[in-house]
Protein backbone atom coordinates (compact mmCIF):
# COMPACT_ATOMS: atom_id res chain seq x y z
CA UNK A 1 0.00 0.00 0.00
CA UNK A 2 1.09 3.19 -1.11
CA UNK A 3 2.63 6.09 1.72
CA UNK A 4 -0.54 7.93 1.08
CA UNK A 5 -3.54 5.68 1.25
CA UNK A 6 -1.92 4.13 4.60
CA UNK A 7 -1.48 7.75 5.90
CA UNK A 8 -5.30 7.99 4.97
CA UNK A 9 -6.06 4.73 6.67
CA UNK A 10 -4.61 5.93 10.02
CA UNK A 11 -5.67 9.41 9.46
CA UNK A 12 -2.92 11.03 9.68
CA UNK A 13 -0.80 13.58 7.57
CA UNK A 14 2.80 14.16 7.10
CA UNK A 15 4.92 16.38 9.48
CA UNK A 16 6.69 19.05 6.91
CA UNK A 17 8.55 20.04 10.73
CA UNK A 18 10.22 16.13 10.43
CA UNK A 19 10.88 16.25 7.00
CA UNK A 20 8.83 13.07 6.44
CA UNK A 21 9.02 12.31 2.73
CA UNK A 22 8.37 9.11 2.17
CA UNK A 23 9.95 6.47 -0.34
CA UNK A 24 7.66 3.29 -1.46
CA UNK A 25 8.38 2.35 -4.46
CA UNK A 26 9.45 -1.14 -4.22
CA UNK A 27 12.44 -1.23 -6.97
CA UNK A 28 13.81 1.64 -5.24
CA UNK A 29 13.37 -0.28 -1.83
CA UNK A 30 15.27 -2.99 -3.45
CA UNK A 31 18.10 -1.07 -5.21
CA UNK A 32 18.74 0.17 -1.52
CA UNK A 33 18.58 -3.02 0.42
CA UNK A 34 20.96 -4.70 -2.63
CA UNK A 35 23.64 -1.90 -2.04
CA UNK A 36 24.10 -3.03 1.75
CA UNK A 37 24.87 -5.90 0.71
CA UNK A 38 22.98 -7.98 3.52
CA UNK A 39 23.07 -11.31 4.99
CA UNK A 40 21.72 -13.50 7.57
CA UNK A 41 24.60 -12.50 10.03
CA UNK A 42 24.19 -8.95 9.83
CA UNK A 43 22.81 -5.74 12.10
CA UNK A 44 20.76 -3.06 10.47
CA UNK A 45 20.11 0.29 12.26
CA UNK A 46 17.14 2.01 10.09
CA UNK A 47 16.40 5.55 11.45
CA UNK A 48 12.95 6.75 10.88
CA UNK A 49 11.35 3.90 9.60
CA UNK A 50 8.06 5.59 9.24
CA UNK A 51 5.62 3.63 7.27
CA UNK A 52 7.65 0.45 7.48
CA UNK A 53 7.93 -0.27 3.65
CA UNK A 54 12.32 -0.38 3.94
CA UNK A 55 11.86 -2.36 7.77
CA UNK A 56 10.24 -5.16 6.05
CA UNK A 57 12.78 -5.78 3.15
CA UNK A 58 15.76 -5.34 5.71
CA UNK A 59 14.16 -7.51 8.12
CA UNK A 60 13.90 -9.79 5.20
CA UNK A 61 17.57 -10.03 4.34
CA UNK A 62 19.24 -9.10 8.05
CA UNK A 63 19.42 -11.15 10.77
CA UNK A 64 18.35 -8.35 13.12
CA UNK A 65 16.52 -5.15 12.67
CA UNK A 66 16.92 -2.17 15.10
CA UNK A 67 13.92 0.48 14.20
CA UNK A 68 13.90 4.00 16.15
CA UNK A 69 11.86 6.30 15.24
CA UNK A 70 11.07 10.14 16.32
CA UNK A 71 7.61 9.92 15.74
CA UNK A 72 5.50 8.46 18.19
CA UNK A 73 2.31 8.59 15.93
CA UNK A 74 4.07 5.82 13.39
CA UNK A 75 4.35 3.28 16.60
CA UNK A 76 1.25 1.74 15.87
CA UNK A 77 1.18 1.77 12.00
CA UNK A 78 4.76 0.04 12.48
CA UNK A 79 3.84 -2.70 14.62
CA UNK A 80 0.77 -3.26 12.31
CA UNK A 81 2.47 -3.30 9.13
CA UNK A 82 6.01 -5.41 10.40
CA UNK A 83 3.39 -7.88 12.26
CA UNK A 84 5.05 -11.43 11.89
CA UNK A 85 8.78 -9.36 11.11
CA UNK A 86 10.29 -11.16 14.61
CA UNK A 87 14.11 -10.26 13.92
CA UNK A 88 12.70 -6.18 14.26
CA UNK A 89 13.33 -3.87 17.45
CA UNK A 90 11.46 -1.31 17.32
CA UNK A 91 12.27 1.77 19.47
CA UNK A 92 10.81 5.19 20.11
CA UNK A 93 13.40 8.11 20.79
CA UNK A 94 15.71 10.56 19.01
CA UNK A 95 18.43 8.79 17.25
CA UNK A 96 20.87 12.18 17.52
CA UNK A 97 20.47 11.52 21.64
CA UNK A 98 20.41 7.96 22.12
CA UNK A 99 24.08 6.84 22.82
CA UNK A 100 25.29 4.11 19.85
CA UNK A 101 26.86 1.61 22.67
CA UNK A 102 23.43 1.70 24.29
CA UNK A 103 21.63 0.51 20.96
CA UNK A 104 24.82 -1.88 19.84
CA UNK A 105 27.33 -3.94 21.18
CA UNK A 106 29.98 -3.85 18.37
CA UNK A 107 30.77 -1.80 15.13
CA UNK A 108 29.74 -5.19 13.11
CA UNK A 109 26.64 -3.37 12.05
CA UNK A 110 25.17 -1.24 9.06
CA UNK A 111 23.05 2.04 8.82
CA UNK A 112 20.23 1.74 6.24
CA UNK A 113 17.75 4.90 6.13
CA UNK A 114 15.91 7.13 4.23
CA UNK A 115 17.42 10.15 6.28
CA UNK A 116 15.09 13.81 6.60
CA UNK A 117 16.99 16.18 5.19
CA UNK A 118 17.14 18.40 7.99
CA UNK A 119 19.15 15.67 10.13
CA UNK A 120 21.69 14.51 7.24
CA UNK A 121 24.95 16.15 8.95
CA UNK A 122 24.13 15.75 12.38
CA UNK A 123 23.30 11.88 11.51
CA UNK A 124 26.76 11.49 9.51
CA UNK A 125 28.05 13.31 12.40
CA UNK A 126 26.77 11.00 15.04
CA UNK A 127 27.86 8.00 13.61
CA UNK A 128 31.13 8.45 11.87
CA UNK A 129 31.98 10.10 15.19
CA UNK A 130 30.38 8.06 17.00
CA UNK A 131 31.45 4.22 18.99
CA UNK A 132 30.73 2.08 17.66
CA UNK A 133 30.61 3.39 14.24
CA UNK A 134 28.86 0.98 11.34
CA UNK A 135 30.71 -0.97 9.02
CA UNK A 136 28.91 0.86 6.03
CA UNK A 137 26.12 3.69 5.75
CA UNK A 138 23.31 3.22 2.97
CA UNK A 139 21.31 6.47 3.35
CA UNK A 140 18.92 8.16 0.88
CA UNK A 141 20.14 11.89 0.93
CA UNK A 142 19.26 15.28 -0.77
CA UNK A 143 21.32 14.64 -4.42
CA UNK A 144 22.82 17.87 -3.64
CA UNK A 145 24.47 17.09 -0.46
CA UNK A 146 25.42 13.73 -1.70
CA UNK A 147 27.51 15.74 -4.40
CA UNK A 148 29.01 17.99 -2.12
CA UNK A 149 30.32 14.62 0.53
CA UNK A 150 31.52 12.74 -2.76
CA UNK A 151 33.75 15.83 -4.18
CA UNK A 152 37.15 15.61 -4.76
CA UNK A 153 40.52 18.17 -4.41
CA UNK A 154 39.38 21.59 -5.74
CA UNK A 155 35.66 21.38 -4.43
CA UNK A 156 36.38 20.01 -0.91
CA UNK A 157 33.65 21.51 1.76
CA UNK A 158 34.55 20.13 5.27
CA UNK A 159 31.45 18.18 5.20
CA UNK A 160 33.02 16.30 2.71
CA UNK A 161 36.19 16.54 4.41
CA UNK A 162 34.28 15.48 7.50
CA UNK A 163 32.91 12.36 5.88
CA UNK A 164 35.96 11.20 3.98
CA UNK A 165 38.12 11.30 6.87
CA UNK A 166 36.14 8.45 8.23
CA UNK A 167 34.77 6.71 4.86
CA UNK A 168 34.78 6.03 1.40
CA UNK A 169 31.70 7.66 0.30
CA UNK A 170 29.82 7.04 -3.31
CA UNK A 171 26.71 8.32 -5.00
CA UNK A 172 24.63 4.70 -6.00
CA UNK A 173 21.58 6.55 -7.89
CA UNK A 174 19.97 8.97 -8.27
CA UNK A 175 15.90 9.45 -7.25
CA UNK A 176 13.93 11.88 -8.62
CA UNK A 177 11.56 13.97 -5.97
CA UNK A 178 8.52 12.64 -7.62
CA UNK A 179 9.09 9.27 -6.20
CA UNK A 180 8.12 10.40 -2.64
CA UNK A 181 5.12 10.80 -0.74
CA UNK A 182 4.76 14.02 -0.15
CA UNK A 183 7.30 15.66 -3.15
CA UNK A 184 10.00 17.18 -2.13
CA UNK A 185 11.45 20.45 -4.10
CA UNK A 186 14.88 18.63 -4.93
CA UNK A 187 16.18 15.30 -5.80
CA UNK A 188 17.46 12.94 -3.95
CA UNK A 189 20.33 10.26 -4.09
CA UNK A 190 21.60 7.16 -2.58
CA UNK A 191 24.72 7.42 -0.68
CA UNK A 192 27.05 4.64 0.01
CA UNK A 193 29.78 5.28 2.81
CA UNK A 194 32.40 2.45 3.64
CA UNK A 195 34.35 3.18 6.98
CA UNK A 196 38.02 3.13 6.34
CA UNK A 197 39.71 0.13 8.14
CA UNK A 198 42.01 3.25 10.10
CA UNK A 199 41.45 7.09 9.22
CA UNK A 200 44.63 8.28 8.37
CA UNK A 201 45.73 10.14 11.55
CA UNK A 202 45.54 8.52 14.82
CA UNK A 203 42.82 9.82 17.43
CA UNK A 204 45.58 11.68 19.17
CA UNK A 205 46.14 13.80 16.10
CA UNK A 206 42.74 13.68 14.75
CA UNK A 207 41.46 16.65 17.23
CA UNK A 208 44.08 18.51 15.56
CA UNK A 209 43.28 17.65 11.74
CA UNK A 210 39.63 19.03 12.75
CA UNK A 211 40.93 21.92 14.56
CA UNK A 212 43.13 23.49 11.21
CA UNK A 213 39.77 22.01 8.99
CA UNK A 214 37.90 24.25 10.44
CA UNK A 215 39.53 26.97 10.92
CA UNK A 216 40.14 27.36 6.99
CA UNK A 217 36.48 26.80 5.81
CA UNK A 218 35.62 29.38 8.08
CA UNK A 219 37.08 31.61 5.72
CA UNK A 220 37.48 29.49 2.31
CA UNK A 221 37.94 32.18 -0.09
CA UNK A 222 41.24 33.28 1.22
CA UNK A 223 44.43 32.01 0.94
CA UNK A 224 45.29 28.90 3.04
CA UNK A 225 47.95 30.67 5.32
CA UNK A 226 45.72 34.26 5.81
CA UNK A 227 42.68 31.97 6.77
CA UNK A 228 44.79 29.55 9.57
CA UNK A 229 46.54 32.00 10.57
CA UNK A 230 43.07 34.01 11.44
CA UNK A 231 40.81 30.77 12.53
CA UNK A 232 44.10 30.13 14.96
CA UNK A 233 45.12 33.34 16.04
CA UNK A 234 49.22 32.35 15.09
CA UNK A 235 50.79 34.52 13.33
CA UNK A 236 50.77 34.15 9.28
CA UNK A 237 54.88 33.77 9.55
CA UNK A 238 54.78 30.61 11.35
CA UNK A 239 51.78 29.06 9.90
CA UNK A 240 53.56 29.87 6.22
CA UNK A 241 56.64 28.15 7.55
CA UNK A 242 54.56 24.68 8.68
CA UNK A 243 52.57 24.77 4.83
CA UNK A 244 56.01 25.15 2.93
CA UNK A 245 57.41 22.09 5.19
CA UNK A 246 54.45 20.16 4.94
CA UNK A 247 55.18 20.88 0.83
CA UNK A 248 51.79 22.64 0.76
CA UNK A 249 51.63 26.13 -1.43
CA UNK A 250 50.74 28.66 1.70
CA UNK A 251 48.85 30.56 -1.32
CA UNK A 252 46.55 27.46 -2.25
CA UNK A 253 42.12 27.56 -0.90
CA UNK A 254 41.15 25.04 1.78
CA UNK A 255 38.25 23.43 -1.05
CA UNK A 256 41.97 22.80 -2.98
CA UNK A 257 43.34 20.39 -0.78
CA UNK A 258 42.88 16.48 -0.18
CA UNK A 259 42.78 14.38 2.65
CA UNK A 260 46.83 13.40 2.14
CA UNK A 261 47.56 16.93 2.49
CA UNK A 262 45.56 17.72 4.94
CA UNK A 263 47.34 14.98 6.90
CA UNK A 264 50.57 16.32 6.31
CA UNK A 265 49.75 19.64 7.86
CA UNK A 266 48.51 18.25 10.86
CA UNK A 267 51.63 15.98 11.36
CA UNK A 268 53.61 19.22 10.70
CA UNK A 269 51.68 21.42 13.44
CA UNK A 270 52.02 18.79 15.53
CA UNK A 271 55.64 18.60 15.03
CA UNK A 272 56.33 21.84 15.45
CA UNK A 273 54.37 21.84 18.60
CA UNK A 274 56.58 19.40 20.36
CA UNK A 275 59.05 20.88 19.33
CA UNK A 276 58.32 24.51 21.03
CA UNK A 277 57.84 22.00 24.04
Amino acid sequence: MGARELMARYGLEPKKSLGQNFLTDENLLDKIVAVAELTPRDVVLEIGPGLGHLTRLLARQAGRVIAVELDDRFMPILRDQLTGCDNVELLHGDILQLPLDSLLSSSDYKVVANLPYYITSAVLRHFLEGEPSPELMVVTVQHEVAQRITAGPGEMSLLALSVQFYGRPQIVTRIKAGAFYPRPDVDSAVLRIDRHSAPPVDASEARTFFALARAAFAQRRKQLHNSLSAGLNRPAEEVVAVLKNACIDPRRRPQTLSISEWTAITRQFRIESTEKR
